[in-house]
């Protein structure tokens, strides 16, 4: 199966900041979650798949394309969100369509209808006075109507309401049937990754950390929650992130047989949720020590 995107040892340094040794793929039919918090890096690896920063090492190949030599035909087939869409403020939304649409040869004007109808864009207002909700969604619209072989989501629900959301994430799955698109869909939202994405990627100070199926990282990590035993230095091998609150404490752990085994009533172990992962994996709580 060949892949939409493929990195190989990429490295890619700024100062005070350093995306380094990142492998991954994302095979043609799959969406790829790709989440982190702020600073992980998630933005400069964007940035690389789409053309607007080089790497400085390993590999970046985009639809077979190598970064360095990706050409507008290429581009033409990718559709991109950005996490703050940029348009000419004068420019209405019907104008900014119509500007669209000739850089894509796979432009699909009735589909952008359908999704302006759909989205209620307001197609004779101009971009500067419309809400960020709205110019997100005005950016989906587009980016869902170039034909695209892959699109590259940077918090694409930013602002939306949940019915819209749940409308767009549905979308993507429709998308995907042909085994044509691939999708690459970063979000601080975990919960809708936990509904659409097939793969997830968790990036933590430049550096991939997890990344694999969705429901092989959620299999193997669990969630641990009680009071102080938790901080027991004999548990520590257990736990693979700590975090104390005032009154309780919670952990990842790859072990929920042993935890429960060992903790009993005393704590709850269950199934994480992405979430969960993202903001325990790998944490050190000062109180932990």
């Amino acid at each position: 199966m060949d892949d939409a995107i493929e990195l190989v040892g990429v490295c890619k340094s700024y100062r005070g900041f350093a995306l380094r040794d990142v492998t991954l793929s994302l095979p043609r039919g799959y969406v790829m979650g790709l989440v982190g918090p702020n600073g992980a890096g998630k933005t400069t690896l964007i940035k690389l798949i789409m053309g607007l920063a080089r790497r400085d090492a390993g590999t970046v190949r985009v639809l077979g394309a190598d970064d360095l030599e990706r050409t507008p035909r290429v581009k033409a087939r990718i559709g991109f969100v950005p996490d703050e869409p940029r348009h000419l403020g004068e420019a209405t939304v019907a104008a900014i369509a119509a500007a669209t649409a000739p850089f894509y040869p796979g432009w699909d004007r009735a589909r952008f209808a359908a999704l302006a109808a759909e989205l209620e864009l307001p197609l004779g207002k101009r971009f500067k006075t419309l809400s960020h909700g709205t110019k997100t969604k005005l950016a989906l619209a587009l980016a869902l109507s170039v034909g695209a072989e892959l699109l590259v989501l940077d918090e694409p629900t930013s602002g939306l309401d949940p019915v819209v959301r749940r409308e767009l994430l549905g979308r993507l799955s429709g998308l995907l049937q042909d085994g044509r698109t691939a999708v690459l869909y970063s979000t601080h939202i975990t919960s809708d990754l936990e509904r659409v994405a097939d793969l997830v990627t968790f990036l933590r100070g430049g550096e991939v950390v997890l990344s694999g199926s969705r429901d092989q990282v959620l299999d193997r990590w669990a969630v641990v929650r009680g009071g102080r035993e938790l901080l027991d230095p004999a548990l520590r091998g257990l736990l693979a992130g700590v975090r104390v609150g005032e009154l309780s404490v919670e952990a990842l752990t790859q072990h929920p047989d042993e935890a429960r085994a060992r903790l009993g009533a005393a704590a709850v172990v269950e199934r994480a949720t992405l979430e969960d992962i993202m903001a325990l994996h790998g944490r050190e709580d000062r109180h932990a020590a």
